[in-house]
């Protein structure tokens, strides 16, 4: 890429930026702070645009989350952020229910602790294969290579068609009301700020298959692979 046509550096925030459901670390804190004195930084998330503007301890940027359903700009006089747009959509929960049952008869997913579902705000469903009250170390355990999931994951986006579905986490399939993905809330960002694809240099983790960066790893952007977030700096040290 011709690193003087670009405007836009776009971030995946867990596994990118830091730990998953960590703080953003110092360094990297610096690496964001000398990128945005030459471009323009935004986040897109799968968050909510305050669960990720905490995580980050208020670094200044503007924030995409939810896949494209929130939008936040940072104002620099209150040192907040300042919500744009904040869609939401219904879930037919009975028939979510009956769907996600189906799968854990099916697979042996019974044994789980807390809810069966996990319903956002949004619309966005997780299906938390251990339950929404599994232990963190069970989660981790679960399913470290992704491997259980891709196996029934063209099954599960079979049987939830109005939704993107993700391999998210550790042990949870994740779901988007159609169309929102991390491509379409990026398109939709370029499209209100004038900004070509070509611009844009978007850098995540979770490019897989079923990942949520996967729509943009596949869509005409730049991007750049992480794949151990404390390497961040190296990566992008090209574009400074």
């Amino acid at each position: 890429m011709n690193t003087k046509d670009i405007k836009l550096i776009a971030f995946d925030l867990d596994g990118t930026l830091t730990q998953h459901k960590s703080k953003l670390s110092a360094e990297n804190r610096k690496v964001l702070q000398k990128l945005s004195e030459k471009y323009k930084l935004l986040m897109v998330g799968a968050g909510t645009c305050r669960r990720i503007f905490e995580q980050m301890d208020h670094f200044p940027i503007d924030i995409i989350g939810n896949y494209g359903m929130q939008y936040a700009k940072y104002n620099k006089e209150t040192g907040d952020i300042e919500t744009v747009r904040d869609e939401a959509k219904e879930v037919d929960r009975e028939k979510t229910e009956k769907l996600v049952t189906m799968f854990r008869e099916k697979y042996g997913f019974t044994n789980f602790s807390g809810n069966n579902v996990e319903y956002h705000p949004s619309g966005c469903i997780t299906f938390p294969i251990l339950g929404t009250a599994a232990d963190i170390a069970d989660k981790l355990a679960f399913d470290p290579d992704r491997k259980k999931r891709r196996a029934i994951y063209d099954e599960v986006k079979a049987h939830f068609p109005d939704y993107v579905v993700f391999v998210g986490g550790s042990s949870s399939f994740d779901m988007a009301p159609k169309p929102y993905d991390k491509a379409y809330a990026l398109s939709l960002y370029c499209t209100e700020h004038g900004i070509k694809h070509s611009q844009v240099v978007y850098v995540g983790d979770d490019y897989g298959r079923g990942g949520n960066d996967e729509s943009v790893f596949l869509a005409d952007y730049n991007f750049v692979k992480i794949d151990d977030y404390t390497t961040l700096p190296e990566k992008l040290a090209f574009l400074l």
